[in-house]
């Protein structure tokens, strides 16, 4: 063994650093499954701060570049492990506190989503950011790229329950940012600099979450439509007229692959299909799913199933969960997170089909609707290398159209390395440079996450 890596080893408890290559193969890549993943000196499982400061501190001795991990189900590359580098792994920082008086939980970053949910609701609580991995993701991950959801359109982001952090700096200094406050604006807002950051700036050792009252029973819409033309117009006239809980899409090919899957009865024939919620209460419950119906009858609806029964309602959520998984069982997917104003997402949707068509890809499409977050995937067959170059084009032509219709090249999967080529065009170069002076601030050796977000 290496000199130097001996120091990080001797450093840690026994166990805590990993260096057999056989089993530092499951933390090279996160489910991005990035082709050009390095080979790491070693994996760091660290079980608390002290073992991430000491290893902050051995990297930043030896100018070894650190690569933060949470649990590996990132899909965008940002979790991509370098040559001759370390990957952090914080899977086993599982600590969770749950105070209902305050309704906050402080939890560490390895607990996984549903982890969260199940300890708040306990306490009659709850956690509202759901990524449709919930049950794989984990709390450090999704803060580090701002997880959204299918609940956000209506409850918003992980940012917006994010109250507290503890990180540590690339130099091993451990600072906590904001704290058990609902209200606090002294200083600048370090916490909400370091939410979404996807381990460039530091690395997330603790998060302070806000929580709210248990979520009411829902009531769930289901309509189906002939063109997506149609289903995206009926998303801009739900959105118009008030803020549901859900607000999903599906495409013909998503439907067709959960169907295959689920076996669920659900309109191989129809071109998109939308999921809505209400979980207002009593009277407000009834004239918001009467407004959805009616929105998507005016629109063309084909069919519109309205539902206050838990388990046939969450049969439907479990289908629109259910998507990439269907949808990789058909082939090599590159998967993106395109958002725009909602006022553009026909015209995305639009210009997304117009691409599938003029590359010959296979291009299933869903979305948080109701925000105007949509998730494009390519498929394609990676033995046939015109099939996957086709794909690369569409991929980058997806990120290029939501560009011109002013949106965003990522709305919660992160930049990691697989869509940092875009960034420039879509911030600016301005805004790019302020976010590199930052960075170079808070690390000037540039060992924290190489390659991820920046050019």
């Amino acid at each position: 063994m290496d000199v130097t890596l001996a120091e990080l080893v001797d450093a840690l408890p026994a166990g805590v650093v990993v260096t057999d290559p056989d089993l530092l193969e499951k933390y090279r890549r996160d489910r991005a499954a990035d082709p050009a993943a390095g080979m790491p000196l070693a994996a760091v499982r660290a079980e608390s701060t002290e073992h991430v400061q000491a290893a902050l501190r051995w990297a930043a001795r030896h100018r070894v570049p650190v690569v933060p991990r949470g649990a590996g189900t990132g899909l965008s590359g940002g979790a991509t492990a370098v040559d001759g580098g370390i990957v952090l792994s914080t899977e086993r920082m599982r600590a969770i506190e749950v105070s209902p008086r305050t309704r906050m939980a402080v939890v560490q970053p390895g607990l996984l989503n549903t982890e969260v949910k199940a300890a708040a609701a306990a306490h009659g609580l709850w956690y509202p950011p759901d990524p449709s991995s919930f049950e794989i993701c984990s709390i450090g991950g999704n803060v580090a790229t701002n997880a959204g959801g299918l609940c956000c359109v209506k409850y918003g982001v992980t940012t917006d329950y994010v109250l507290g952090l503890e990180v540590v700096l690339s130099d091993g200094t451990a600072v906590r940012l904001g704290g058990p406050r609902l209200k606090d604006v002294a200083g600048l807002s370090l916490t909400k600099l370091f939410v979404g950051s996807e381990g460039t700036l530091g690395i997330i050792t603790e998060v302070t979450l806000r929580l709210l009252p248990a979520q009411p029973p829902s009531s769930t819409l289901v309509a189906t439509f002939a063109s997506t033309r149609q289903a995206t117009a009926a998303v801009l006239a739900i959105t118009a007229a008030l803020r549901p809980a859900m607000l999903e899409y599906m495409d013909q090919v998503s439907i067709n692959a959960v169907e295959d899957m689920l076996h669920m009865g659900l309109d191989r024939d129809a071109a998109a299909m939308l999921l809505a919620r209400s979980d207002s209460r009593y009277l407000a419950a009834e004239l918001e799913m009467r407004s959805m119906a009616e929105a998507c009858q005016a629109h063309g609806a084909t069919e519109v199933l309205a539902t206050d029964d838990p388990a046939e309602g969450e049969a439907f959520v479990v289908a629109r969960r259910g998507v990439i998984p269907a949808v990789e069982r058909r082939g090599t997917v590159l998967l993106e997170d395109v958002g725009v104003p909602l006022p553009r997402l026909p015209e995305l949707v639009a210009g997304i089909e117009a691409i599938a068509a003029a590359r010959a890809v296979t291009i299933a499409l869903i979305a948080h609707a109701g925000d105007g977050n949509t998730h494009p995937l390519i498929v394609f067959d990676p033995a046939d290398a015109a099939a996957a170059a086709r794909a690369q084009l569409a991929f980058g032509e997806v990120m290029d159209l939501a560009i011109r219709l002013d949106g965003t090249i990522t709305g919660e999967h992160g930049v990691g390395r697989l869509k940092k080529a875009w960034l420039a065009d879509q911030v600016g170069g301005d805004a790019l440079d302020l976010s590199l002076r930052i960075k170079q601030a808070l690390d000037p050796l540039g060992i924290l996450n190489p390659g991820a977000i920046f050019p």
